[in-house]
C-alpha cells in the first residue's frame, strides 16, 4: 500500500491512498483523517485502506484524482519522535580518515543515533529555505521507517514486525554549523533545520523481495542541478538494519506509534556508486589531495529517488530548490 498527505492548509494535511504507479490517488477521511490517526489505530484502520488501494489500482475507487507530488505534504508532517541514526559506518569511517582521526571500535558494535526535531518536516517538493549560504548547505540521502508501538527492550525481531512504512528522506545539514555543536559536546540543534521525505510513504511489501533481512536492496539515486552525485546500494554495507537501530532506540524506553527513524547517509564502501552527500564526495576529495566541491547555494536543484527493477519510482521524488526565503 502507497500512503501520502495532501496539503489542505492544515497542520497535518489529509491521509491519502496513492496508486502503484503513483498516478492517481484518494482521499481516505472516512477511514483516518490523517496518517498519525491511522498509524494509532492500524491494526482496525489499515485493513479498510488496503481495500481502498486494490479498488484504486484496478481503477475502481470512488472519487479518485490525478496525483500530484507538489501538492504533498511529508506523509507524516510532524512526530511525537524523530530519531537520524548512521547505520553506514564505513562513511562514518571515510569521514574520520579525511579528519585525520581515529573512529572508535564501540561504532562497529553499537549503532549511532541522535534524537531530531520532528516536529516540522518539508514537503517533498518544497523549497529548502536556508537564510545564509556560508552555513554549509548540504542533503543527506537516506531511507527512513515509520514504526508503531515498540516496547520498551524489543528485541530486533519484535522491531521488524512494527516497522508500518518506509520513506526517502534528505536530512538537510548545515555542515558549517556542525563543529562548533559538537565541541559543546550536546549533539546537532542549530546544525540540522527541517528535513524532508518523499511523497508517499510505502508499506514494506510494496517492496517485494528488495526488502530483504531490514534492508532495501536497491540503488538510492541523488542528484545536483541534474547531475549524479550517487546511486549507491541501500542494503550494500548497512551495518546495523532498521530492526537493529529501533532496538537500539527502544532500549530504555517506548516507541510510540508515529516514531520516524532514519538510516543516515546512504554509502557503499567500494565508492564506485558516488556519493549521497556532498560532505561524503569532499570528504572522498579531501583524502585525494583537496576538497573542492562546493556546498549547495541558492537556486541549486536537488533530487532524490528509488526506482524498483523495471526503472519504475517506488516512493515518488524528493524534487526541492535551496532559496533564501519560502
Amino acid at each position: 500500500m502507497k500512503l501520502a498527505t495532501l496539503k489542505d492548509g492544515s497542520r497535518d494535511g489529509q491521509l491519502m491512498v496513492v496508486a502503484r504507479d503513483l498516478k492517481t490517488a484518494v482521499i481516505v477521511a472516512h477511514i483516518a483523517p490523517t496518517m498519525q490517526n491511522l498509524l494509532d489505530s492500524w491494526a482496525f484502520m489499515a485493513p479498510q485502506c488496503e481495500d481502498v488501494y486494490v479498488q484504486l489500482n484496478q481503477g475502481r475507487a470512488a472519487n479518485s484524482f490525478d496525483f500530484d507530488p507538489r501538492n504533498c505534504m511529508a506523509p507524516l508532517p510532524r512526530a511525537f519522535q524523530f530519531a537520524d541514526g548512521s547505520a553506514y559506518v564505513d562513511y562514518v569511517e571515510l569521514l574520520c580518515r579525511a579528519r585525520a582521526a581515529e573512529m572508535p571500535e564501540l561504532f562497529w558494535a553499537e549503532p549511532l543515533i541522535h534524537q531530531a526535531a520532528g516536529d516540522d518536516f518539508i514537503g517533498p517538493c518544497d523549497p529548502v529555505v536556508v537564510a545564509d549560504q556560508s552555513w554549509g548547505i548540504d542533503l543527506e540521502a537516506e531511507i527512513a521507517v515509520i514504526l508503531d508501538d515498540v516496547s520498551a527492550g524489543s528485541k530486533p525481531a519484535q522491531v521488524a514486525e512494527k516497522i508500518r512504512l518506509l520513506m526517502l528522506m534528505n536530512d538537510v545539514s548545515l555542515r558549517e554549523l556542525i563543529p562548533q555543536e559538537m565541541i559543546k559536546g550536546f549533539g546537532f540543534l542549530n546544525s540540522k533545520p527541517a528535513c524532508s521525505f518523499s511523497p508517499v510513504a510505502v508499506t514494506p511489501d510494496e517492496l517485494g523481495e528488495a526488502w530483504n533481512k531490514g534492508k532495501i536492496d536497491l540503488s538510492l539515486r541523488s542528484s545536483v542541478n541534474g547531475k549524479l552525485l550517487g546511486q549507491p546500494n541501500a542494503a550494500t554495507d548497512m551495518t546495523f538494519n532498521f530492526p537493529q537501530l529501533g532496538a537500539h532506540l527502544c532500549k530504555t524506553r517506548n516507541l510510540r506509534a508515529g516514531t520516524i527513524l532514519g538510516s543516515g547517509t546512504v554509502f557503499n564502501k567500494a565508492g564506485t556508486k558516488g556519493q549521497s552527500s556532498l560532505f561524503g564526495l569532499r570528504a572522498q576529495e579531501t583524502l585525494d589531495g583537496a576538497a573542492l566541491t562546493p556546498y549547495l547555494q541558492w537556486g541549486d536543484q536537488i533530487k532524490i529517488d528509488m526506482l524498483d527493477k523495471h526503472g519504475k519510482s517506488i516512493f515518488g521524488a524528493i524534487e526541492q530548490q535551496i532559496c533564501d526565503h519560502g
